[in-house]
């Protein structure tokens, strides 16, 4: 198996190429990136369920994770790209990550998060208004970007006027994925990082004596509680934003994509998208997730069908592959949205299962519901589509539509 994950086919088409190492070689050394690919479901469910072998702390344990940033901020900030990074709860083990994680675990309950389900659709169907006239669009930029942006800036609190950052954030974070592709991009990241924290520092000082209903308000909590740094707080902000803000616009843009290339699939959908909208946000994650793979540290010699992966070197577990393993899926390289039951890992499994899952589905269901009663003769408006150059994300680069 050749092992350049950034070769063009391996990035158009994933799933032929994982789908290949999880029948031949489920537990791969690819010695090009000196790390391990588990591509099996079993595997990759057992590997997120012991994270005392298997640490999240990539950029505290692995001197060539750390390589791929930049190392210190303009002489303007105190913190280094790596300490942003570091101090995020995805990137923090035991007792740490639990500490941290459970601070604004309220905030994002099923119940908590369906209160946000009307400004939700309020987002949705405003941007749709500005675009239906026109007869097309790209999903992405016209719809997705904005969609999230708004959505999290609301949930976060942060002010209309720093907005416009959210975007440059999430794709200084991508660029981390396909630094050897983009090295300049990756320049980009103390500048963007710097700007958005220059936002959020005075905001978090304001709610420390100032509380309001948002999400910074929760976490600044936290820390006069003493669960979360100043660091910590500023951290998990920026996660927060940039997670919630480039997933969801993946979720959308290869969910929507997915649709226009099964149109049997669609014209159900349009038929009774309130009826079918939750089970076909499931299949849209599952048949082609957000996000490709995560990365861990091994913590100890770990032996796994026959390997043996060796205490400090790197796991990549492969949702790309493990979401259609036929082991655990009947026919798992056809798009079903009435596939059920659906227990894909498009959120990850285990005690770092994506704590913004619920809202991610919820906005997923509200795009394609609005979408299928609101424009139910979409069509693909190109022969074909590319991606980004990324080990981590499933992004496409434009997804061009009309009516």
């Amino acid at each position: 198996m050749q092992d350049d994950l950034f070769a063009s086919e391996v990035v158009h088409d994933p799933y032929t190429y994982f789908g290949s190492l999880r029948e031949e070689d489920p537990v791969h050394w690819n010695a090009r990136d000196a790390a391990w690919l588990i591509t099996r479901y079993d595997d990759v469910v057992w590997l997120t369920r012991h994270p005392e072998l298997f640490s999240s702390a990539v950029f505290m344990r692995a001197p060539r994770a750390s390589s791929a940033l930049p190392q210190v901020f303009p002489q303007r900030s105190s913190l280094s790209v790596q300490e942003v990074f570091s101090a995020r709860c995805i990137r923090r083990d035991r007792p740490t990550h639990t500490a941290m994680r459970q601070v604004v675990h309220g905030t994002f309950t099923p119940r908590a998060v369906e209160q946000w389900r009307p400004m939700v659709q309020s987002v949705v169907h405003a941007l749709l208004d500005e675009a239906e006239a026109q007869g097309r669009m790209e999903v992405l930029h016209d719809f997705a970007m904005p969609m999230t942006v708004l959505v999290m800036a609301q949930i976060v609190g942060l002010p209309h006027r720093d907005r416009h950052v959210l975007r440059a954030l999430s794709e200084a974070l991508l660029s981390i994925s396909r630094w050897r592709r983009a090295p300049g991009e990756r320049d980009r990241i103390p500048a963007v990082l710097h700007a958005l924290l220059a936002s959020l520092t005075p905001l978090g000082d304001a709610r420390r004596t100032r509380p309001a209903d948002d999400l910074l308000s929760v976490l600044a909590c936290g820390e006069q509680q003493g669960a979360l740094t100043r660091q910590e707080v500023l951290a998990n902000t920026v996660l927060l934003l940039a997670a919630g803000h480039e997933t969801t616009i993946n979720l959308i843009g290869n969910g929507l994509l997915a649709f226009l290339r099964h149109p049997a699939q669609w014209a159900v959908f349009t038929q009774a998208p309130g009826q079918y909208a939750p089970l076909a946000t499931e299949e849209c994650l599952r048949y082609d997730p957000p996000v490709k793979s995560f990365t861990r540290i091994a913590m100890e010699d770990v032996p796994l069908r026959g390997k043996v992966m060796r205490q400090g070197e790197r796991v990549w577990w492969v949702i790309a592959a493990a979401n259609r393993d036929p082991a655990q899926f009947v026919v798992p390289d056809i798009f079903d949205i009435r596939r059920e039951p659906n227990p894909h890992i498009a959120f990850g499994s285990g005690m770092h299962h994506c704590l913004g899952a619920t809202l991610a589905r919820l906005e997923g269901q509200e795009a394609f519901t609005a979408f299928a009663q609101r424009l139910p003769s979409l069509a693909l408006a190109t022969d074909a589509v590319a991606y980004q150059p990324s080990l981590a994300f499933r992004a496409l680069t434009a997804l061009p539509v009309s009516w």
